[in-house]
């Protein structure tokens, strides 16, 4: 009966099977009591062997680390029990940890503090496997980014801005640079911009050898400084950082290698020419180091492949573009002098195959379709794992493809989001499915794809959702400025289409991101339903500028952020407003960051379209934003002075007739504080009306303790009397 009952959830069936009244949903139930989450697997890490893996679960009053096999998931072993943990009288509970090569020790991170979106710290400590012993990294301040050796017998870590490493088998610690300091200089750790917009954190990277340590040193010096107030009882506490808003002066940013050996450390020569290095990859060899570097407006990139020894270095890959490259992901090979790239060269972005002299070998994957993961190679079998919108921009699956382009086969077959992580061995994956209608589906595959056992199959989850009035998410289509664009709908449960209904229109809409895809959207997606039960209609649009399009859909945006956007948003709600069932009149949009920026655009330049619109966060005019993002979107404000100006909300703000609720954390370290103060200016002036709500002390998430549930009243409440 189970089975019945879980096939019946897994299509989407939300009809009760017992014919009992649904409960309606509330903010509280969503936000306040997280009644609706989903169960996931905390912690994987495939070990060595790869026929097990470890994950994290609770046992008692702690988080212990339990083994399984991927050929039978109820063999199982705890291989480290919380209450084992125990130091100088303490237990230590488990944030996160890391197997040494050999798998005898784990580097176990304990009080993780988050620092902004990515990075984080903690305290480190060392778990012999063997001995059963437990020991302290190192002492002082918290360390970002502990990591072992390849040879398991050393561990590299930063610490204060300093890059240092700890010798296990003497105990010694040995501090690599000493001129570290907060907003100036930065060891082996990434500054806000990098971390923010190219995704790096950990700054460093062990040679295969463990000879050597590359690591970046940032000289955020010239940099000017943000600074945010943090309220408290009695005076305001200060938060200073750089950040280079775009136009502005960048860190300097150079690679240096220490030779553990010799203690030397050696600068990386790739030149003058660049503005940023992305990533940094080494080779098989341990002798060189691949740096891939970018030039301000973020159109030619280069791979320079640089002695570790010498510091000497040669170009290996070069791609420019007339808009911009995105970062790829480049992986060298262990086993041969070849390296994998992703690239949108010719429209698309897929992987291709290079030798390390930068000779082509060939394209591996092809079609009018964004490879949209990289899972990595199976070098013993020639065999690459990737994921994709093959099927459509709106669904993701796993493939797998040989090195020379052949032998392409789809592993997964369930319509939807699929994610794999793959084991070691590369013989089997646990596949992470959700659509627009069901949380997680978690399976163990092999690589043929074949499922092996069902991990988590979210039963409670399922089956409790057959008890609340929910409505299926449908997608459709809206043909608007000569696209098809793809939109999803959330209709009333007592929907009928002889009735007008308002809508309210839900949009992110920038680069490369999409808000219509066929995957489980969490707390949103309740929310979603909790407005269509009190009769609304909930749509999203993908429009122009959002990703798994290929690059010209993507692209076209370019020096014009917020152009074609708003336009395809507009249209797409007077598109709306022509079904017999919409009230045309009374049509709102929300949005969030990118999308804030949106929903303020279309208020403003869609006055007589938008009768409401929520901004929470939003950008209101680019030249307050970070440099990286911005300029590879739009090139500098000294170049490009229209483009900023031509769509930011806060020069449209005289058009404005409709109802405008302006939303943002006062310690948002991302979106400034700064956008929305210079929208208020600019509404005061133009004497419009609007309301506005700020959270002291929250950042871009606007979260923590109560925040969230009152947010949501407060849009709940707003829609429910303004649209």
């Amino acid at each position: 009966m189970r089975n019945l009952i879980l096939i019946a959830l897994l299509l989407g069936v939300f009809g009760s099977i017992f014919g009992q009244e649904k409960k309606i949903i509330t903010l509280e139930d969503i936000w306040k009591n997280h009644q609706f989450s989903q169960e996931t697997i905390s912690g994987l890490r495939s070990m060595k062997d790869g026929s097990n893996y470890t994950v994290l679960e609770t046992i008692g009053d702690g988080r212990s680390i339990v083994k399984y096999s991927y050929l039978d998931k109820n063999k199982q072993k705890v291989i480290v029990n919380a209450s084992d943990l125990v130091y100088q009288d303490n237990l230590i509970k488990i944030d996160d940890y890391q197997f040494s090569s050999d798998e005898t020790k784990l580097l176990i991170a304990t009080e993780d503090e988050s620092i902004y979106r990515h990075s984080s710290k903690s305290h480190y400590f060392i778990y012999d496997l063997v001995t059963k012993s437990l020991t302290k990294l190192t002492t002082g301040s918290k360390q970002l980014y502990a990591t072992f050796s390849p040879l398991a017998n050393k561990v590299a870590f930063v610490k204060d801005n300093n890059l240092f490493y700890k010798d296990l088998t003497t105990d010694k610690e040995v501090q690599i640079t000493t001129d570290g300091a907060s907003n100036k200089i930065m060891n082996g750790v990434s500054d806000w911009v990098y971390e923010e917009e190219l995704v790096l954190v950990k700054a460093f990277e062990w040679s295969p050898d463990g000879n050597k340590i590359a690591f970046y040193r940032f000289d955020e010096s010239g940099v000017k400084e943000w600074l945010m107030q943090l309220y408290g009882p009695l005076y305001p506490s200060e938060e200073r950082f750089k950040y280079p808003k775009a136009g502005e002066d960048n860190s300097k940013v150079a690679i240096y290698f220490y030779d553990v050996p010799s203690t030397q450390t050696t600068k990386a020569n790739i030149g003058n020419n660049y503005e940023y290095i992305s990533r940094i990859n080494w080779t098989n060899d341990s002798k060189n180091l691949a740096i891939q570097s970018l030039n301000r407006h973020q159109n030619d990139l280069i791979i320079h492949l640089t002695d570790a020894l010498t510091g000497e270095s040669k170009i290996i890959y070069q791609e420019q573009n007339d808009k911009y490259v995105e970062v790829p992901t480049s992986d060298f090979l262990t086993t041969k002098n070849q390296f994998t790239i992703t690239s949108e060269k010719d429209g698309y972005n897929h992987i291709y195959l290079y030798d390390i002299s930068g000779k082509l070998i060939n394209q591996i994957t092809k079609g009018n379709w964004d490879v949209t993961g990289y899972y990595g190679v199976d070098e013993k079998n020639g065999i690459i794992y990737y994921q994709s919108a093959e099927v459509t921009p709106m669904e993701r699956q796993v493939y797998s493809i040989k090195l020379n382009g052949s032998s392409k086969k789809q592993l997964t077959i369930l319509k939807g989001t699929n994610d794999a992580d793959f084991s070691t061995s590369f013989k089997y994956f646990i596949n992470y499915h959700t659509s627009a209608n069901t949380p997680n589906f978690i399976t163990l595959n092999d690589n043929k794809g074949k499922v092996k056992s069902i991990l988590e199959d979210n039963f409670e989850l399922k089956d409790k959702l057959t008890k609340v009035e929910l409505t299926k998410k449908e997608f459709f289509k809206i043909n608007v400025n000569g696209n098809e664009l793809n939109a999803w709908k959330i209709l009333p449960s007592n929907f009928d289409e002889t009735k007008k209904y308002p809508v309210l229109m839900y949009v992110y809409g920038g680069p490369g991101i999409n808000t219509v895809n066929d995957a489980w959207e969490g707390n949103n997606y309740f929310w979603f339903q909790l407005l269509a039960s009190k009769g609304y209609i909930v749509v999203s649009v993908d429009n122009r500028g959002t990703g798994a399009r290929g690059e010209a859909f993507k692209k076209i945006t370019y020096l014009q952020l917020g152009k074609y956007e708003t336009e395809d948003q507009i249209a797409s709600a007077k598109y709306l407003a022509t079904l017999p069932y919409i009230d045309g009149s009374r049509i709102g949009i929300f949005g969030w960051s990118y999308g804030g920026y949106m929903s303020s655009l279309c208020i403003t330049k869609g006055a007589d379209v938008f009768k409401t619109a929520i901004a929470v966060a939003p950008v209101t005019n680019w030249r307050f934003y970070d440099n990286i993002y911005t300029e590879r979107y739009m090139q500098t404000p000294q170049e490009n002075a229209a483009g900023y100006d031509d769509n930011s909300p806060i020069n449209h703000v005289e058009k404005l007739k409709g109802n405008y609720l302006l939303i943002h954390g006062m310690a948002d370290d991302n979106v400034h504080y700064q956008n929305t103060t210079e929208m208020i200016s600019a509404l005061i002036n133009a004497n419009k009306q609007f309301t506005q709500m700020s959270y002291p002390n929250k950042n871009h998430g606007i979260y923590g303790g109560n925040t969230r549930l009152h947010l949501y009243n407060l849009m709940t409440n707003f829609i429910l009397e303004n649209l």
